[in-house]
Parts: structure tokens; sequence; C-alpha cells
């Protein structure tokens, strides 16, 4: 696991890489900016109702007791969006995954496995819908977790092994998907659950890192697609649920 990272990590500097990093943070901004004008706009709307209705209920009385508290929610708000934005990274960049996923492998692939048969791209609407899927779950189990976060220590420990699961589950699967049908993909993963959320563990600790978890889908598919090549070339013989490998084999044409 730990050479599949430094592969990865060294990997990202290339050029092939850098056009792909360049192409996969721009997105993560833009889909992170216009989801914190959506979140601004949105409580800017809810203060502006909330201060019009208690004005209305009081006669106009207290009108500077109500600007004064419609002020201090909407630094608060601000300042909740930003957290927000930081809190969503990991399923943003799981849904930019979705988009590069296929071009990343395969220049991992060509790079590292030149005498392997390489992948086959999967079809643009199932990776998308792969990322959505696992942007979605990941917005719910965060929602789930925030609270948790007031608890000291609890809820940064929920999240971090959340991201883990979630983070590692769509990466295996996405680098497995190049050569396996989807069933045979998700049963590789569990008959290697563990190392596969070890290898999540990982992930989540890059996406932690400010600034630097932009990059997210581009070492988290890299250290993927090595770990699955030494995971689906560990049992050459039979893999999960006694299943012969060359059934989990997929033929570009078969797609």
């Amino acid at each position: 696991m730990l050479a599949a990272a430094v592969k990865a990590l060294s990997q990202m500097a290339s050029p092939p890489f850098r056009t792909v990093l360049m192409k996969s943070v721009g997105l993560a901004l833009l889909l992170l900016v216009l989801l914190g004008i959506g979140l601004q706009r949105l409580f800017a709307a809810g203060l502006r109702s909330g201060t019009a209705w208690l004005e209305s209920t009081f006669d106009g009385a207290h009108h500077i007791a109500f600007d004064v508290v419609q002020f201090t929610l909407a630094v608060l708000a601000s300042l909740g969006v930003v957290a927000g934005m930081v809190l969503l990274v990991p399923a943003v960049t799981a849904l930019v995954a979705s988009f590069f996923a296929d071009e990343i492998a395969a220049h991992v692939e060509l790079t590292h496995y030149p005498t392997d048969r390489p992948g086959t791209a999967l079809p643009p609407a199932q990776a998308i819908l792969q990322g959505v899927r696992t942007a979605m779950l990941a917005l719910l189990v965060y929602l789930c977790a925030v609270p948790l976060l007031l608890i000291a220590g609890v809820g940064a420990v929920i999240f971090f092994f959340a991201t883990a699961f979630l983070l590692g589950r769509e990466y295996f699967e996405l680098a497995a998907m190049r050569f396996h049908t989807p069933a045979a993909a998700k049963a590789l993963r569990k008959q290697h659950a563990l190392l596969v959320f070890l290898a999540g563990m990982v992930i989540a600790g890059f996406v932690s890192i400010p600034i630097v978890n932009l990059a997210t889908p581009l070492f988290a598919t890299a250290f993927m697609v090595h770990l699955h090549k030494r995971l689906s070339g560990s049992h050459p013989q039979r893999l999960a649920g006694g299943i012969q490998q060359r059934d989990y084999l997929v033929r570009p044409d078969d797609r």
C-alpha cells in the first residue's frame, strides 16, 4: 500500500497529470463556489424573511435590536458557509473524479503497466452516476456527523472514518470497473474490504489537507489503480466467492 501511494504521488508531477490536475481543480473550485453562493443566498433570504416577520409582528419596535441580531446571524451564516465548503470537499472531489477517473487511470496504466491489457473506459453516464451516488451518500453521512463535531474529538473521528469508507469504496470501484463488471468490482472490494478501507484512510488523510485536497481525484485514482493491480493479481486463480478470475474480466467488445 505504501508503494502504491508513493507511485501515485510521484506521478502527479508528470505533464499528463498536470493537465488533468488543472481541469479537475478548476471543476472542483467551480462546484464549491456555486454551492457556497447558493448556500449564502439561501441563508440571506431566510434572515431577511425572519427579520421582516419579527418587525411586522412587533410593529417596528426594537428595530435596532433586530438589525444587530440580523448582522450577527449573517456573519455566523457566512462562517458556516465557509466551514461547510471545507466539509464538502470530499463529496465534491468524489463527483469530480467521475469525470476524470478513466483519463487518470489510463495514464497510470500506460506508465507503470505498459505490457498489461489496458482497461476499458466506463460509459460517461455510469461514471457520473457512480460519482453522484457517492457524493449524495457522503452528504448524508456528513450531515449526521456534523452535530457530533460539537463533542470534542468524536465528530472528527466519525467524519474521518466515514470519509475513509466512502472514498475508499468510490475510488477502488472506479479503478476496478475498468476491468470488471460493476457487480464483480463490488465483490472484489468486499473481499478485500479491510485493505480497501485502510487505503481509504490514506485518501481521507490526503483530503484533510487544505488546498492540496483539490488534487484528491488524481492521487486517489492513481493510488487505487495500483492497489487494484496488486489485489487482482494476488489470487490469479480464484477471487471473491470462488469465481474464476476470467469471469471478472470484461473485454472491450463486451461492454
